[in-house]
């Protein structure tokens, strides 16, 4: 069982708890489920190391918990999962994936109509079955079928984070089979596309008929579509709810290369690359770079590129969207490195809507060798976080103080800021004093209200809130929520060039529900020369891993180091604020 799949029970556990109206325990299942899924290693090589005693060094985990993990890890079930599931027969994580729909309401859901899946909900709601229920009415139901209609829009596509998990599992299992040489994850998961629609993997192998036979077995595998000696297509169940096809290919060592540039692609990409070969005499395709029958290159894609008079392109900007053209010229960008950040400065705590304390988050953050972080929890008008007023803000910064105290005698090299998430208001006002905002390190703002407003109206509620001189960083400036909520609308051109005047920093939210800016806004902002950063938006321990994934979209758009400011040192990162 994988990490994936243990923190996905156990999250349904904690929301099946919250439907029973049970205190504490839906908040620890949700804070174990957390701690798993942040795990460099996997649970089952921890509990083989150690036994349950082992499973309880895992954040969110106690003795209770551990135990349950281990009856997952030896039965795939433990029975209280399975009392509560029976009680609430529904599928939480397709019912979950609309905006809007939580715990308490898909109990009333299923008890009222007998809702278990997304397709009894489409029914109900197309039929106003939703308006008459308790504390709902037409205008959550209208709310509801647009999230239904926008989840389908995409296609049955999973966000990078609920596949690229899973994808690193399956490679590390293949690995370990024998006769196995090496595994490589290609398509547009190798490409760091904000959003997958299917898996493909590369292998070289001794002995194909035994990688292919493991892969076809594979506890996820639902479905066989095909199970050849050199080639297997499978669906998968994904932890994330649904299905996802993947494709393993054993291919030759010699024609490795070639098969892992083609199977990368993009389609477009790979187009181009073949019309170069054509005129230069060569013929491509996955099996190498042939001149009339004869090989002249197939082992690695460096070589392939370099035959072709070009420099390798990264996958993350294999799009034919001027990549080619400076690979020819030797004028590929100097992308972003994936090690190259040294601080985070969006994390939320256990003061507001976090699941760790600030000690907790910095000690991971040690860990991950950061050299600052900015505890930004959220602030007064976002009531269901605990928002902190001016009162409670200066109380936090006092105990910053005391920990950065402590960290300094430590001789930790870490320092935190003093920060906050800010809302803005809808008259473009931030819901914290001045005087206040002055005393922080770092000061976030972000719309977390009222996405409904027209763009003009949104875009003026922003710019008036960029003009206000505390203000650093515009978090996840869109809004938007990966398969769930469509961004707000806002003329982002007006957005970049008032942070051109004002000197705001434009936040790219790591986070893989968020991945807030998009590619195409970053690369606006670059050309613009308007400076970000690359936060996780971090709500546990967990989250605070998930930078890479705000990197590879930073890099999608030709992000250079330059262009991001937290790749700087923390006296150079804080002159560069406003």
């Amino acid at each position: 069982m994988t990490n994936q799949e243990i923190a996905k029970i156990l999250r349904e556990t904690g929301e099946l708890y919250e439907m029973e109206g049970v205190l504490f325990k839906p908040r620890a299942y949700e804070k174990a489920a957390l701690g798993v899924e942040g795990l460099g290693r996997a649970v089952k090589d921890i509990y083989k190391s150690g036994g349950a005693k082992a499973l309880t060094g895992i954040t969110g985990v106690g003795k209770g918990i551990a135990y349950h993990i281990e009856l997952l890890l030896k039965k795939g079930r433990f029975p209280e999962y399975e009392r509560l599931k029976k009680k609430i027969p529904v599928n939480i994580s397709e019912l979950s994936s609309i905006e809007g729909v939580g715990p308490k309401m898909i109990k009333v859901l299923y008890q009222k109509l007998k809702i278990k899946n997304l397709a009894d909900l489409e029914r109900a709601t197309k039929a106003g079955k939703l308006r008459y229920l308790p504390r709902m009415g037409e205008k959550l139901e209208q709310k509801i079928l647009k999230g239904i209609e926008f989840k389908k829009e995409g296609g049955g596509r999973f966000a990078l984070g609920e596949i690229l998990p899973l994808a690193r599992e399956i490679k590390e299992r293949l690995l370990k089979v024998k006769g196995v040489e090496t595994v490589e994850i290609a398509g547009s998961l190798r490409r760091r596309q904000e959003t997958i629609g299917d898996l493909d993997l590369l292998a070289i192998s001794e002995n194909p008929d035994a990688v292919s036979d493991y892969f076809t077995k594979m506890h996820e595998v639902a479905h066989v579509y095909a199970h050849g000696d050199t080639k297997a297509m499978v669906r998968l169940n994904s932890p994330a709810g649904g299905g996802i096809d993947a494709d393993l290919r054993v291919v030759p060592r010699e024609s490795f290369g070639a098969a892992l540039q083609y199977f990368t692609g993009s389609k477009d990409h790979n187009i181009e690359v073949r019309k170069i070969a054509i005129k230069k005499g060569y013929k491509l395709n996955e099996y190498g770079l042939y001149r009339g029958k004869k090989i002249i290159a197939a082992r690695s894609e460096e070589e392939i590129y370099e035959k072709l008079g070009m420099a390798t392109p990264p996958p993350e900007i294999r799009l034919n969207d001027g990549e080619i053209e400076a690979a020819l010229k030797d004028k590929l960008p100097k992308l972003i490195g994936y090690g190259e950040l040294r601080g985070d400065l969006q994390v939320q705590t256990d003061w507001t809507d976090g699941a760790n304390s600030i000690e907790e988050m910095v000690r991971e953050a040690e860990k991950l060798g950061h050299e600052y972080i900015a505890i930004t929890d959220h602030t007064k008008s976002l009531a269901m976080t605990g928002g902190a007023d001016e009162k409670k803000l200066l109380k936090q910064m006092a105990e910053i103080d005391k920990i950065n105290h402590k960290l300094k005698i430590e001789n930790c090299k870490l320092k935190i800021l003093k920060g906050a998430e800010v809302n803005i208001l809808k008259d473009g006002s931030l819901d914290i004093k001045n005087e206040v905002l002055a005393k922080l390190d770092v000061v976030g703002a972000a719309v977390h209200s009222l996405f409904n407003l027209s763009k003009a109206e949104q875009t003026k509620r922003i710019v008036k809130a960029m003009a206000n001189p505390h203000l650093d960083i515009l978090f996840h400036p869109t809004g938007r929520i990966i398969n769930r909520r469509k961004p707000y609308e806002v003329d982002m051109e007006t957005i970049i060039k008032t942070a051109k005047r004002t000197g705001t920093i434009l936040e790219i939210d790591a986070h893989p529900w968020r991945l807030d800016l998009k590619d195409e806004h970053i690369k606006m902002a670059r050309e613009a020369g308007v400076k970000m950063v690359i936060d996780t938006d971090a709500h546990s321990v967990g989250e605070l891993h998930y930078l890479e994934y705000g990197i590879a979209q930073a890099r999608r758009a030709w992000a250079e180091k330059k262009d991001i400011i937290n790749t700087k040192p923390l006296k150079e990162f804080l002159s560069m604020l406003k």
